[in-house]
C-alpha cells in the first residue's frame, strides 16, 4: 500500500444550467457563467479544499492539475492555480493528463510522492469546461457534458489509508474515436481562420468509443483484479467515470452490479476530468463513503485509456 490519505476535498458546480430534450425526456446540464473562467473554478474547488483539509495555502509543497483541457498551452495549469491559491508556497506545480480519468492518474503519481517521503501535502485540482469545446451539430455529446471542477488535499495520513492498487491501459487504435484536434501544434490557434473549423471542436464517435470500451474492460479488470490481490467483495463502492447512459452497460459487462457503484449520468452527465473526483467528494458529504471503507476509482478515457485504482480511505 502506499499510504496517501485524502485530509479535504472541495467542489465548484455552476449554478447555471441548460435543458434538453422535450416531454418526459429531459436532462439538465450545468455551464459555466460567461463571465467566470475555466481558472476561477479550479481555483474555487482548490480553495475549498485547502479549507476542508485544514492547512493554509502555504502548507503546500505540491499542486498537480489533473484536467483534459488545460487553461492555456503554456505554462501548466497547476502552475496558474498555484499563482492564485497559493503564492506564497514553496511548491512544485505540474499537469497530468490521461484526459477524462486524469484525477485517478494523478492520484497515482501523487501517492508514489508521498510514500517516498518527497512531499508532505499535495494539492490535486481537476475540472473541465467541455461546453466551450462542443460542437452543437453533435446532438450526443452536446447532451452529454456538465462544467464543473473537484480538488482534494492529500497526506501520507496514519498508516492506515492508501493506494492499495492501480492499473491504466491505453489502445492508440481508438485514439482517434474522441479527440479535440485543433488549438495546439497539430492546428495551432493562427491556422483557425484557413482551416477547418471542426478541428476545433470537441469530435466525438460515440458508437465506435462505446464499442472499443466494451471489448476492452473485461480482460483490463480481470488484470487489475489479479495484480492487486482483491476482489469485488474487498470494495466498499466503485465510483467509476461517469462517461455516458451507458454507464450500466459498462459496469454489467465487467460483473459490477447495481448498487455497488454510482450512476449520476442522468443527474449531471459528464463532468471529464472532474467525474471521478466530484462523485467521490459527494460520496463522502453524504456518508456513502466513511473512513475506512475501500473504493474503486475507474474508468475510461480517450485513447482509448482504462484506468482503475483501489484506494482505503
Amino acid at each position: 500500500m502506499k499510504h496517501c490519505a485524502i485530509a479535504g476535498w472541495g467542489t465548484v458546480l455552476p449554478e447555471r444550467t441548460v435543458t434538453f430534450g422535450s416531454g418526459d425526456r429531459t436532462v439538465t446540464r450545468h455551464r459555466i457563467a460567461d463571465d467566470v473562467s475555466h481558472l476561477d473554478m479550479l481555483v474555487g474547488a482548490a480553495e475549498r479544499a485547502i479549507t476542508h483539509a485544514g492547512i493554509t495555502a502555504d502548507d503546500l509543497d505540491l499542486v498537480v492539475a489533473a484536467c483534459a483541457a488545460g487553461v492555456q498551452p503554456i505554462p501548466c495549469t497547476a502552475a496558474l492555480v498555484q499563482e492564485r491559491v497559493a503564492p506564497g508556497a514553496r511548491a512544485a506545480a505540474f499537469d497530468v493528463n490521461s484526459t477524462c480519468t486524469s484525477f485517478v492518474t494523478a492520484l497515482d503519481v501523487a501517492s508514489r510522492y508521498l510514500e517516498d517521503g518527497d512531499h508532505e501535502r499535495v494539492l490535486v485540482v481537476s475540472g473541465d469546461v467541455g461546453s466551450r469545446f462542443l460542437d452543437p451539430a453533435q446532438r450526443e455529446s452536446a447532451e452529454l457534458f456538465s462544467d464543473a471542477a473537484a480538488a482534494v488535499v492529500l497526506t501520507r495520513g496514519d498508516g492506515t489509508q492508501g493506494v492499495l492498487s492501480a492499473l491504466q491501459q491505453t489502445w492508440p487504435e481508438h485514439a482517434h474515436d474522441t479527440e479535440l484536434r485543433g488549438g495546439l501544434s497539430r492546428f495551432p490557434a493562427q491556422a483557425f481562420a484557413d482551416g477547418d473549423p471542426a478541428d476545433y471542436l470537441f469530435d466525438m464517435h460515440g458508437r465506435r468509443a462505446l464499442m472499443g470500451m466494451l471489448r476492452v474492460l473485461p480482460g483490463f479488470f480481470e488484470r487489475f483484479f489479479a495484480r492487486s490481490g482483491l476482489t469485488l467483495d474487498d470494495v466498499d463502492l466503485v465510483v467509476p467515470h461517469q462517461a455516458s447512459g451507458a454507464l450500466g452497460i459498462a459496469m454489467r459487462r465487467i460483473g459490477i452490479p447495481d448498487g455497488k457503484y454510482v450512476d449520476a449520468v442522468a443527474e449531471y452527465g459528464n463532468m471529464v476530468s472532474s467525474s471521478v473526483p466530484y462523485t467521490l467528494a459527494r460520496c463522502l458529504d453524504d456518508g456513502r463513503l466513511r473512513r475506512g471503507d475501500t473504493v474503486l476509482l475507474c474508468g475510461t478515457a480517450a485513447g482509448l485509456t482504462a484506468n482503475a485504482l483501489a484506494l482505503r480511505l
